[in-house]
């Protein structure tokens, strides 16, 4: 943790956090990582009490009306205990709350806000359909208008809390004779009749958050759950992206660190040739790429989540999330993939925590938005910056600093 970055406020808060981390008795991690607690509703309920969760929302709806670089310090934080703990803390708290605060009315964040950060219910986020992940707007759920309310209809799998959550914060057609981009909306729906968890996933890792399909048949959604404006989901979407992506990036670096710390005890006392593996180059060299990673990683987010803090202009935050997505959830993966070469055959079993990190982290470059897809936003955004650079006139012509460079004749482009 970078501690000059923080404020008094601050530092008491990653205390409360870290003595909460440590409070998580080990037989939860195993019970998890083993699928026999499905969903973690007590360690969520304490997260509640103890007000860790939201911590950037206004004190009228249970948050601490901090900010993003506030959030990224405690999504490292829970991270530590393992990537699920930290998946299942941010989809309600930071990733459902979000939308509910910056879209929905008053009685919607009185109803399901307040009550979610004080650990009371839990909340899931409906994204991901059978048919595609990161095609959102390929969705083939649907919400019909009825007046009162819409009934809704479809599926939505890989849903985080799907086993455990009292809500769920999904996305439906409500116009199927537009671009999809303008006929979709978000609903609050509660579980009730009609909302069925049809299928748990046996993961590879991150298990014990209830990752399931739900079916939706029929279900009877009031108008008031509307969030935000009919049709109008994209633009709930498009905020929701920070908090999924950047909180995302936050937690994985938290979820890396204990597999580098195992490595550096492990290395320091572990002996071969007659003395301390660490004396090698070759092991204590790919613990400093580790260390170097995860710290380079730390100054992205925190760099990112000071410029949503300073609301700098749209376009440009998007390719700073992006760029902290991909770069942050590669470099863990690197970090703890060193840590379990440095440690060799035993990194590879149970006997420590690294089989279960690297296991758990190759889940962060894939959800939240592939990184190849957040390669393609920041393309997409850096070519667009480019030329709004050039045709202000305001940067220097780095085209014009080389010997040759007024042999027009040989820049051909076509």
């Amino acid at each position: 943790m970078f501690d000059y970055l923080l404020n008094n406020e601050q530092i008491t808060l990653r205390d409360q956090a870290r003595d909460f981390v440590k409070s998580i008795p080990r037989k939860m991690i195993l019970d998890m990582d083993a699928d026999k607690i499905q969903f973690p509703r007590e360690f969520l309920q304490e997260a509640g009490r103890l007000n860790l969760m939201g911590c950037r929302y206004p004190e009228k709806w249970g948050g601490r009306g901090m900010d993003w670089v506030s959030t990224c310090m405690v999504m490292e934080e829970i991270g530590v205990l393992g990537y699920i703990f930290a998946c299942t803390f941010g989809v309600g708290a930071e990733l459902v709350c979000d939308a509910i605060i910056l879209h929905g009315t008053d009685d919607q964040k009185e109803r399901y806000v307040k009550p979610l950060l004080k650990g009371e219910i839990f909340a899931a986020e409906c994204l991901t359909e059978p048919r595609g992940g990161s095609d959102f707007f390929g969705t083939t759920t649907t919400a019909r208008d009825m007046g009162d309310h819409f009934l809704l209809n479809g599926q939505k799998r890989f849903i985080v809390g799907g086993e455990g959550a009292d809500y769920f914060l999904v996305y439906a057609r409500t116009d199927t004779d537009v671009e999809p981009r303008n006929g979709i909306s978000c609903f609050i729906v509660d579980r009730q009749e009609g909302v069925e968890t049809q299928y748990l996933y046996g993961l590879m890792g991150c298990r014990g958050g209830g990752a399931a399909r739900m079916v939706f048949k029929d279900v009877k959604v009031p108008r008031y759950n509307l969030v935000g404006e009919l049709n109008q989901g994209v633009k709930i979407f498009n905020t929701m992206m920070i908090p999924e992506r950047l909180g995302t990036a936050a937690m994985t670096i938290g979820a890396a660190a204990p597999a580098v710390d195992v490595a550096t005890g492990y290395t320091s006392k572990r002996k071969a040739f007659g003395k301390p593996v660490a004396a090698f180059q070759g092991v204590s060299f790919q613990v400093a790429e580790a260390v170097t990673l995860l710290d380079a990683a730390r100054a992205m987010i925190y760099t990112t989540a000071r410029a949503v803090d300073g609301k700098i202009y749209e376009k440009k935050i998007r390719r700073l999330v992006s760029q902290s997505k991909k770069f942050v959830t590669e470099s863990c993966q690197k970090a703890v993939h060193n840590a379990m070469q440095v440690m060799g055959g035993i990194g590879y079993t149970n006997i420590y925590p690294v089989e279960r990190i690297f296991r758990d982290l190759r889940l962060a470059s894939i959800w939240t938005g592939t990184n190849e897809v957040m390669s393609m936003i920041i393309a997409n955004e850096w070519y667009k910056e480019y030329w709004l650079k050039k045709k202000s006139g305001k940067i220097r012509n780095m085209d014009e600093d080389a010997a040759e460079a007024h042999a027009v004749d040989e820049k051909i482009f076509e």
